[in-house]
């Protein structure tokens, strides 16, 4: 595998040399938080089947129902954006003509 080189000599990953490193500019800080995402998520998942939920619906009840209803509202909410930004897009140029 080869290896490749940042164009001034510093770590891929990393800022250049001389620039100010950040938290997540380190990827095993990148893993860690998203281990922790992960952990944190299978832990409700575990906590969804053994805790009673007051619900008011019925498809409340069911396991896994608000991971599933964010995601599909997420993805909606996605779509919708896309279609409104074709009503709302101007060019480039639209606050320079005069």
């Amino acid at each position: 595998m080869s290896e490749h080189r940042h164009p001034q000599g510093g770590h891929p990953h990393g800022p250049p040399p001389g620039e100010k490193a950040y938290l997540f500019d380190r990827p095993e800080n990148v893993r860690r938080l998203l281990l922790g995402l992960y952990v944190a998520c299978g832990v409700l998942l575990v906590a969804d089947f053994i805790f009673h939920r007051h619900v008011v619906h019925p498809w409340e009840g069911l396991p896994g129902f608000y991971p599933i209803y964010g995601w599909v509202s997420i993805v909606v909410l996605v779509l919708l954006a896309k279609q409104l930004r074709k009503l709302v897009m101007r060019d480039e140029d639209f606050y320079d003509a005069v």
